[in-house]
């Protein structure tokens, strides 16, 4: 009998009697502290029964079974799971004020914490628990103890709206000022999350407008999440904002109603405002910085008068440029709210059926990415993969009418390659970024998503080649393709396992999940292209597996994949780790049915096989390379 789960249910269910009946009607002193310790998906039964309200069981389990107070689990809270989450805990993030008030009666520490370091006073805090927090805090609970990001109680107060939760911290002086990894204050919380009597009262606490490691002040916080009722009443407190500050809040404003709310007439009378302020405010004349002429932007330029300003109702998708514009003028180019913004308008422009200008804002956002954040950031990743879905869709859908009744043109070869080497770039990058890592730190999930997405790319690109309908150009296209992906291959990178791009080619698990797949992984003809211009058939990844053990694993094996691969110099008898070969992996197929066995079985292999098989003596009797020949057979 399973008694792990029928304690843990009973626990989970507050089923105090079947408890009862199986821990002391059953079992012995030693079992009942192994099952009451017992973690069922990472959470025990006094984790299990805090969370979900259980009283009686958790005096039982207290008092009766002598459970570990302070002993972790794993939960789930809003679909987020929790790792880490002491007992105490998981009671004040659910609302259980009589489990707290038990808890800590038998000694559980008030400042313990989860793995990201949160205390039981942060996740009342958190959904808004104030007769808990208030029991927290007058039993010793630290207000000013912060999570693993340094977000404090008041902080996350502010950011969820709990304004009699943010008074009751306040009164105990929590600091007004602190700032998190990031930078941000309470104040920022506030303007992001629109609580306005909050930052009203912050403000009355000595909160100052600071920025955070975007150089965003809680004012341009305001501006970018479309919180105008935060703006207007912050550009009212001159002590507070200057000039400079209330223009580029009143303009970044704008451009958010442009791109959040699609609202083009409140746009442009924001930005008449902070025109206005710029010409007949306070002071001299503040006069815009004007960038360069941008091709992604349709070399808008941003207009720097009130007349111009008037024509731009008559010219929406002029507006819409100008908001990308005044996004990059205010927030420069490493907040992240510039490229999503100018991904969304690609976005935007794809739907309408115009590809030229989505493909070219795409990558202006990419090399943005690519020139600010770290390499493998995953805006990056989402920038690449979106370009492989824009093109998998054209290409599948080349000469159909969109719902809007344009035509889908076919793919330039040239758009892909400009994206494809920026891929390559990304993967070259992050493979010299993890090497100067510790390899306890090492962590290749990042880099291997990058490397399948520059193979989907050059998936793209084989099959494009495939469907090439102008012959005279085939030769120079199929030579530019082919230099392109043995650019990727020379560098030699891995992915997860010491996987090669030959045996992520031929791996189904490699597959990208996308709306539109044009190409399915494994692909014979892109293992082809890659052999061509040199991948290793032989390669083996750290399970000893080779790509023609990979194929076979696919179940079934693609028709054509495993010729290729043959043709390509692979030896089918070699073994992996388990001392499988490519015909022992197969499942319902025969070898003879993928390839002709005589054609390919080498006098080498059979000979090794036959060392191998009779276990005849090699080992200092050979030379060494012909060692490591005999021991993968």
């Amino acid at each position: 009998m399973d008694y792990k789960s029928i304690v843990y249910n009973a626990a989970r269910d507050g089923n105090l009697n079947r408890l009862k009946i199986y821990l002391h009607g059953i079992l012995c002193k030693d079992e009942i502290s192994m099952l009451v310790a017992a973690r069922t998906s990472g959470t025990t039964p006094l984790v299990i029964a805090s969370k979900n309200g259980h009283y009686d069981v958790v005096e039982y389990l207290i008092e009766k079974c002598h459970a570990d107070i302070e002993q972790p689990g794993s939960v789930i809270f809003d679909g987020e799971t929790i790792e880490g989450a002491p007992p105490l805990w998981c009671a004040a993030a659910a609302g259980h004020l009589d489990i707290v008030q038990l808890l800590l009666s038998h000694g559980a520490k008030v400042n313990s914490t989860t793995r990201t370091n949160s205390t039981p006073l942060r996740a009342a805090c958190f959904d808004g628990h104030l007769e808990i927090v208030k029991y927290l805090v007058t039993h010793g609970a630290d207000i000013e103890l912060a999570n693993r990001h340094g977000h404090t109680c008041l902080m996350i107060a502010c950011y969820k709206g709990h304004i009699r939760i943010a008074k009751y911290l306040l009164s105990f002086s929590a600091s007004v000022n602190r700032k998190s990894v990031k930078g941000n204050t309470a104040l920022h919380d506030c303007a992001e999350s629109g609580s306005l009597e909050i930052l009203k009262l912050l403000i009355e606490h000595g909160a100052t407008m600071d920025v955070d490691s975007y150089g965003m002040t809680p004012l341009l916080a305001a501006g970018v999440t479309g919180h105008n009722h935060i703006v207007e009443y912050l550009i009212k407190l001159p002590h507070l904002v200057s000039r400079k500050e209330k223009i580029d809040a009143l303009e970044l404003l704008g451009a958010t109603y442009v791109d959040k709310k699609r609202d083009m007439i409140t746009a442009l009378e924001y930005w008449k405002q902070a025109m206005h302020e710029r010409y007949f405010g306070d002071g001299p004349v503040i006069l815009k910085k004007l960038a360069e002429k941008v091709p992604a932007y349709d070399y808008c330029q941003e207009i720097a008068d009130i007349e111009g300003l008037d024509e731009l109702m008559a010219d929406p998708d002029e507006m819409r440029m100008q908001a990308l514009v005044i996004r990059e003028r205010i927030l420069g180019p490493a907040h992240p709210d510039t490229s999503y913004f100018i991904r969304y308008r690609g976005a935007v422009y794809a739907d309408a059926g115009k590809f030229n200008r989505c493909i070219e804002l795409w990558n202006y956002a990419l090399d943005m990415q690519q020139a600010m954040l770290e390499s493998l950031n995953p805006m990056t990743q989402s920038s690449l993969f979106s370009f492989t879905e824009l093109f998998s869709f054209m290409m599948g859908e080349e000469g159909k009418s969109t719902s809007r009744g344009r035509i889908v043109p076919p793919v330039d070869y040239n758009e892909i390659l400009r994206v494809f080497y920026k891929a390559i770039m990304e993967v070259e990058q992050g493979s010299k970024m993890l090497e100067k890592m510790p390899n306890v730190l090492r962590d290749t999930t990042y880099l291997t998503r990058v490397l399948v997405i520059t193979l989907y790319l050059a998936c793209l690109l084989t099959r494009l080649l495939q469907n090439q309908k102008i012959e005279s150009d085939k030769i120079m296209i199929s030579e530019k393709i082919h230099r392109a992906i043995y650019d990727l291959v020379k560098l030699k990178i891995k992915g997860k396992l010491g996987r090669t791009t030959l045996h992520l080619a031929c791996c189904r698990d490699a597959a990208l999940v996308g709306r539109y797949p044009a190409c399915q992984f494994p692909s014979p003809h892109l293992a082809e292209v890659l052999l061509k211009v040199g991948a290793d058939p032989n390669a083996k990844d750290e399970e000893g597996n080779t790509p023609l053990h990979l194929a076979a694993m696919a179940r079934p094996c693609p028709l054509g994949l495993a010729k290729t691969l043959l043709d390509g110099g692979a030896h089918m008898d070699l073994v992996n780790n388990n001392g499988e070969t490519f015909a022992s992996l197969l499942k319902g197929q025969e070898v003879h049915e993928l390839a002709n066995t005589a054609k390919y079985t080498r006098l080498t292999c059979a000979a090794a096989r036959i060392v191998k098989q009779f276990r005849i003596p090699y080992r200092g009797l050979v030379p060494q390379q012909l060692e490591a020949f005999i021991a993968n057979h």
